[in-house]
């Protein structure tokens, strides 16, 4: 029979593509997760990784593994969930900033998903500012977002730098001229720590685009229209890290979890121990 702790790691390594990832993931060494794959290759006598120094990928036999590894984890989470003595019900009410839904989130979604299948979880994404006047509504159970360096609402997670960004990593702007920004509109975060360092530094400016979606500012900035700025981990795909000190260098952001004040708390921490487990990027 197999292992599911082996499947388990099987698929971390699928999504992530490393070894070491996976197992950070996990939450164990990344002996533990080579020991699993070794194992799970002699059950099924099939090579299922190809390894080499520079990248991990699936072999055909480890393609075609995923689809049956995937129904029987969901599977195994869905009777846990039914006939175990803990099993959570009910509605869950998630809030989570747009940059971080576009980079990080499917993983952990589909987890909780599989461990927890009779909680209906809701997503709202939004900006980091709109979730919390949205929680402190009472409209949100759990928020997953941004804030300044020196607040203190919400649990930290990680910290991380802001970047300036552009198609081209050479980006300059001409002596006197006017930088365009391309940026969320208010009351994001990031476009205020931008707007304070630019006007600190005396650089004119002005927002040639203004989008409340990722995926809008990056073809944005991907057409050539001007630069936006981005948590250094989350630099979408097109888009380089401007080289430098063209530009002033913008203060650090950090990613809380907050949880509402009478929310279920048993839901509320099973899904805030799966986000903190698993969102912190590899670089941090």
């Amino acid at each position: 029979m197999l292992n599911l702790h082996h499947l388990d790691s099987f698929l971390m390594l699928q999504q992530t593509g490393s070894f070491t990832e996976a197992a950070a993931r996990l939450g164990v060494g990344q002996s533990t997760v080579t020991q699993h794959i070794q194992r799970l290759e002699k059950s099924l006598g099939r090579q299922l990784v190809f390894r080499d120094t520079h990248q991990v990928r699936l072999t055909a036999d480890g393609e075609a593994l995923v689809g049956y590894a995937r129904g029987m984890l969901d599977l195994n989470g869905q009777v846990l969930s039914l006939f175990g003595e803990s099993r959570l019900r009910g509605r869950l009410r998630l809030g989570v900033s747009e940059d971080v839904v576009a980079n990080r989130l499917t993983g952990i979604l589909e987890d909780f998903i599989r461990l927890h299948p009779l909680v209906d979880l809701e997503l709202t994404v939004a900006l980091s500012a709109v979730l919390n006047q949205m929680q402190d509504a009472g409209d949100l159970d759990l928020v997953l977002a941004k804030r300044h360096v020196g607040d203190t609402h919400g649990k930290l997670l990680y910290r991380e730098p802001l970047v300036w960004l552009a198609r081209d990593p050479h980006f300059a702007p001409a002596k006197d001229a006017v930088l365009p920004l391309i940026a969320f509109p208010p009351p994001s975060i990031t476009r205020r720590v931008v707007q304070e360092a630019l006007d600190r530094e005396k650089l004119a400016w002005r927002v040639v685009c203004t989008c409340g979606s990722l995926s809008g500012l990056t073809a944005a900035a991907r057409a050539g229209m001007g630069v936006m700025v981005q948590p250094r981990s989350m630099v979408p795909e097109g888009l380089r890290e401007i080289a430098g000190d063209r530009l002033p260098r913008l203060e650090d952001v950090e990613f809380v979890l907050i949880p509402r004040r009478g929310a279920d708390a048993v839901m509320v921490e099973a899904l805030s121990s799966l986000i903190a487990a698993r969102i912190v990027p590899q670089s941090i």
